[in-house]
């Protein structure tokens, strides 16, 4: 049981994934970065395929402005994370602790 449980934790190592997480900022941006993209898209789609009375041009080329904003929103680029978050340390002070020195701080003002 102990080799096969050593194989299974291997395998599990190799298949886990650790990407970079994106901030807040970066989330944003990828929501600014889809919003453009889909509704300029949507926008030259309508009128191509009016001017050639194809519904299938409309389609095709929202579906590749889709396609273009999975590519440059889903993945974690190095851009979308140049605001890190400063997280406190564990074992810090607790929110019980901190509130009680503020307000100790305001009483002796």
């Amino acid at each position: 049981m102990s080799e096969s449980e050593g194989l299974l934790d291997r395998l599990k190592n190799q298949l886990t994934f650790n990407l970079p997480h994106v901030d807040f900022e970066g989330q944003k941006l990828a929501e600014r970065i889809y919003q453009i993209i889909m509704i300029s898209f949507a926008i030259v789609g309508f009128v191509w395929g009016y001017m050639c009375q194809q519904l299938s041009q409309t389609v095709i080329i929202i579906g590749s402005g889709f396609i273009l904003s999975c590519i440059l929103t889903l993945p974690p680029w190095p851009f979308y994370r140049r605001h890190p978050i400063d997280w406190r340390q564990p074992g810090g002070q607790s929110t019980k602790q901190v509130r009680k020195k503020k307000e100790k701080n305001k009483s002796e003002k």
